[in-house]
């Protein structure tokens, strides 16, 4: 498997690839375009991200000692996002995941000063709802 950075360091090159902000605003929808949606019973308000403008939900399990995320946004540029928080936690032990600062690899890729006020707290709120339980499963 490779590492957290390994993996980072192959999304920035993704968007690196991209010219301005807005193609990597179209690749980040096209992201989330690709993301399978949930079962039905699980876009329930347990798993729905308080904070977010939109409608989000965050699926966390464990599956061997790492984290298993998904999720889905009613929005495309959120569900975009979504789509970058699965490829960043997911397969991840809880202690790689507490290590993980999306703030910067969101600067390293050039999203971070495109995103509106809202999303950036939504994007937060995610991040929040991801290391909590990180950090629940990490001291379990």
């Amino acid at each position: 498997m490779n590492t957290i950075q390994d993996d980072i360091d192959a999304l920035v090159d993704e968007f690196d690839l991209l010219g301005d902000w807005e193609e990597r605003y179209r690749y980040l929808i096209e992201l989330g375009q690709a993301l399978p949606g949930l079962a039905a019973h699980e876009y329930a308000d347990e798993h729905k991200v308080k904070g977010c403008v939109s409608q989000v939900w965050l699926v966390l399990e464990d599956m061997d000692g790492r984290l298993v995320v998904r999720g889905d946004s009613d929005a495309h540029i959120v569900k975009g996002l979504v789509a970058l928080m699965v490829r960043l936690y997911s397969g991840r032990t809880p202690q790689e995941a507490l290590e993980i600062d999306p703030a910067r690899v969101l600067a390293r890729i050039g999203l971070a000063e495109h995103l509106s006020p809202q999303r950036s707290n939504g994007l937060a709120s995610m991040v929040q709802r991801i290391r909590a339980e990180a950090k629940e499963r990490a001291a379990a």
